[in-house]
């Protein structure tokens, strides 16, 4: 699938930025599956684009070792998975991800892990490192379903 938008984040202030303007878009039922290598960029979008919908912005753990993280925001429920540890696909269905996929906003790292139990309607946010906090980020999805999200979040 082409890219929607294929976009440089040239430091970590961008990339929070981007999760900022990104997360005021979102309502439940979003689903992002946030694809890249350790060191990417995933978590630290993840917890700006949290903290962002939160009233007193709290401290967002990276759920590594949780697995899967739940905040109550202004704009509903938010879920933040790890998939890092699972070994399979029906661990995602132990975890309550597919419920949640319908009525939070979710943010999935390593969604490989997901294997055939990715929305299809999800946004995937490939993260890629360009430098030393420089971050590509490539967006790929259905166009009629993402593209007025991303417009209003980004210049497309």
């Amino acid at each position: 699938m082409e890219p929607l938008l294929d976009l440089d984040l040239p430091s970590e202030d961008a990339t929070r930025a981007l999760a900022r303007a990104l997360g005021a878009r979102l309502a439940p039922g979003d689903v992002l599956l946030l694809e890249g290598g350790i060191g990417a960029g995933k978590s630290l979008f993840a917890r700006a684009l949290i903290q962002s919908l939160q009233d007193a912005p709290e401290d967002v753990p990276s759920p590594t070792w949780t697995l899967v993280q739940t905040y109550d925001t202004r704009a509903g429920e938010v879920w933040h998975a790890d998939l890092y540890r699972l070994t399979g696909p029906d661990e995602v269905l132990e975890l309550g991800l597919d419920t949640a996929f319908d009525a939070a906003i979710c943010l999935v790292e390593w969604p490989d892990r997901l294997a055939g139990e990715a929305p299809p309607d999800a946004l995937t946010l490939s993260f890629e490192v360009a430098g030393d906090s420089a971050r590509r980020v490539k967006f790929r999805g259905d166009a009629a379903r993402w593209r007025p999200v991303l417009e209003g979040a980004v210049l497309v």
